[in-house]
Formats: C-alpha cells, sequence, structure tokens
C-alpha cells in the first residue's frame, strides 16, 4: 500500500494521478485534512483517509498498512509549527508500521538551517534520527512560479520585464517532480538516497527567445531595475543573488527522459487562451 499524505493540494494530485498509472487505485491512499475536498479522488477508487498534520491520531489510522509513505511539507509557512507538525508525520509512520518514507525537502537543506529551508533541515534531521528507511526528495522552486499564463501579456505588449539581472534559473514543473515522486515509491532502488532535484538553467532572455519563436510575435527583453510587487520580487532577488543556480541531473536520472524544456512550457502556457487577468503565482 502507497500512502500519499497532504493528497489534495496541486502537488499530491499529480502524485496521485501518476501512482495510478503505475499500481491499482486499491493500493493508493491519499491522507488529506479534508475527505470531503477530496472526493473525486474516491470515485476514481482511491482509499481516502483523515490524516491532519496537527492531529497525529488521525495520522496513525491513516498511515497504517502503508509499504511506502510519501510526506508531503506541510503548507505551514511558520518554521517551527511545520517541524512540528512533520515530527508528528514522522512518529505517526513510526507507530503505524510504515515500511519506508519519502519526504518533499527543498534543495539546500542538508545544509542551511534558516530561512526557507529551516523546516526541511530539522525534518531530515529527524527522519535520520528515526531509523525509518528514507529517501530525501530535495524541490526547487516551481517552475510555475515564473512560467505560467501571465506570459501571455508579455506576448501582447511586446516585451518581457524582470529583475533577475540575467542569472540562471533552475526551477521544475510539479509535473515532473510529481512523476519523480511516484517513481520513488514505485521502485526498489531511491531508498537511502538524497536527491536534489532541477530542472535545466534558463534565463529570462532566453525566454524573451522562446516567447518570440513560438509566439510569432516579436518579444523583446528589458532589464527591470525596480522591486517587482510581492512575492515575484522576493523570487527574483534570490536569483539575482545566484541562489536559483545550482544544477544537477538527480531530476532526469530519477524520470528516466529529459526533464520538460522551456520551449514545451512556453508551448504549453500559449496554446491555452490567456486568462481575464493573468499573473504569477506559487500555487
Amino acid at each position: 500500500m502507497i500512502v500519499v499524505s497532504a493528497a489534495s493540494g496541486a502537488f499530491g494530485r499529480l502524485v496521485i494521478d501518476q501512482l495510478l498509472a503505475r499500481r491499482p487505485a486499491d493500493r493508493v491512499v491519499a491522507a488529506v485534512r479534508n475527505p470531503n475536498g477530496a472526493v473525486d479522488l474516491a470515485a476514481r477508487g482511491v482509499h481516502v483517509r483523515l490524516g491532519d498534520y496537527d492531529d497525529p491520531a488521525t495520522l496513525r489510522t491513516a498511515f497504517k498498512g502503508a509499504d511506502r509513505l510519501l510526506l508531503i511539507s506541510s503548507p505551514e509557512l511558520e518554521p517551527y509549527r511545520r517541524a512540528r507538525q512533520h515530527q508528528a508525520a514522522i512518529d505517526a509512520a513510526r507507530a503505524a508500521g510504515v515500511g519506508s518514507i519519502a519526504y518533499t525537502s527543498f534543495l539546500g537543506a542538508d545544509t542551511q538551517a534558516d530561512g526557507v529551508t529551516a523546516a526541511h533541515h530539522s525534518t531530515e534531521r529527524t527522519l535520520l534520527a528515526s531509523g525509518l528507511p528514507h529517501t530525501l526528495l530535495r524541490h526547487p522552486f516551481y517552475s510555475e512560479a515564473f512560467l505560467n499564463p501571465g506570459l501571455h501579456a508579455a506576448v501582447a505588449s511586446g516585451e518581457l520585464a524582470d529583475g533577475t539581472g540575467g542569472r540562471g534559473i533552475n526551477t521544475a514543473f510539479r509535473s515532473d517532480l510529481a512523476e519523480a515522486a511516484a517513481r520513488v515509491l514505485t521502485e526498489d532502488c531511491h531508498i537511502g538516497r538524497a536527491y536534489d532535484f532541477t530542472g535545466s538553467l534558463w534565463t529570462y532572455n532566453q525566454l524573451a527567445h522562446a516567447l518570440s519563436r513560438i509566439s510569432g510575435k516579436p518579444v523583446a527583453h528589458r532589464d527591470r531595475h525596480d522591486r517587482a510587487p510581492g512575492v515575484q520580487g522576493w523570487l527574483e532577488e534570490q536569483v539575482r543573488a545566484g541562489a536559483l543556480e545550482q544544477q544537477t541531473d538527480d531530476l532526469e536520472h530519477v524520470l528516466g527522459h529529459p526533464v520538460t524544456t522551456l520551449d514545451q512550457a512556453v508551448t504549453a502556457i500559449l496554446t491555452q487562451p490567456a486568462p481575464p487577468t493573468a499573473g504569477p503565482a506559487l500555487e
């Protein structure tokens, strides 16, 4: 039995899709905070169980009978509470007799114990101390934070502006990361491994060229020196500082095929109708 925690989120649902292509539905469990929000998964034959990171008793029940568990990191933003939720999930997995855990960590969590990686660093140490067989899936930022329907506006205006200073970006798409997670859960060669997942490096200048080539309309790239509002501004600062330039072939190795390319992503975005209001989104 394979259990996926936080399975009703965008990433969890993609993992479920991939698992159903590899295993019978009655061998897949979706552990969710609100079972009423996962009726579509139940309709596909997936076992839906209550599994709330803030209620350890529900986790022990949700994880019962699991040969393998995908522990998707909590959406909680406060690092201490997030780490405590993960601790509760790992304790519940041990109590339930889970065979092994795959955990969605974050790039740099093995060496950095503050900021974005704080809770992940703590959770990796907790997993190691637990004695449970496990696999670490260290994710980069999602490509969707940068490559999304908001690009229609750049094609319409003929200009793509950004504040990344021309630095490389190593994001990966949820779909590739979900397939990799499903492979780790259904193959026998990954336990004990720690993977640093990244996509291929790309830049905004390359993105402008791709938009021009695929749309058939000229899109000029412009360096923007003012800070973008909200989360996008923070992300651009991270890129400009070189924080998103680490690159490995771990994701391609686990997938067994190339990751989604920039041209493939742009083509998929531009073939969909432009939304009434489009903008970058992390989720």
